[in-house]
């Protein structure tokens, strides 16, 4: 016998086929996306280092820079103190000028000569004198005792002029001499 059937069949409808443009399309996006995710995942690390690094580096610098103002503070104190020592040797050595001037002065002043009046300029580099003698002879060996002095250099006799003085003749001189300090 035969069968038939008049319920309708219900037919499977046949799974439309995606096409390969969009399967191929979709698999690009995704594999980009995975590597943006790589690349974003890595740039953000080494964003991250690089941060740290200059945080290190920031904190370097800031050791550093006060280890430079301490070595420039060293470095003006040092200069400070260099400039102090100076100054003391220098007093040191124009404290006992003075003596040492007076005292080659005298030991050259021959008898009838007599100093009116003295004077240290330039830090004790040039002596003045105002003198008085019985004779010219007095004057000129009294600048020549001093041209033969250690102490003294370029002796100049500034002027002398024969004056009157209690009654007596007297020769009044002014002298300039360089001493070697």
């Amino acid at each position: 016998m035969i069968k038939v059937n008049l319920l309708p069949v219900k037919k499977k409808k046949k799974a439309a086929q995606i096409p390969g443009f969009v399967v191929a399309a979709v698999l690009v996006m995704l594999l980009s996306g995975a590597v943006m995710f790589y690349v974003y995942y890595m740039f953000n690390e080494r964003v991250a280092s690089r941060k740290t690094l200059v945080a290190s580096n920031d904190v370097k610098i800031a050791e550093l820079e006060k280890k430079i103002q301490a070595v420039t503070d060293y470095e003006k104190r040092n200069q400070d103190y260099k400039a102090r020592k100076d100054i003391i040797e220098q007093l040191g050595k124009n404290k006992t000028l003075p003596v040492k001037v007076l005292d080659e002065v005298n030991a050259q002043l021959p008898n009838g000569v007599w100093i009116t009046a003295m004077e240290l300029k330039n830090s004790g580099a040039e002596l003045s004198m105002n003198c008085t003698a019985f004779t010219n002879t007095d004057v000129v060996n009294y600048v020549n005792n001093l041209k033969g002095s250690k102490l003294f250099s370029d002796v100049y006799l500034n002027e002398s002029v024969q004056s009157q003085m209690s009654g007596f003749s007297v020769y009044t001189f002014s002298i300039i001499i360089k001493v070697k300090v």
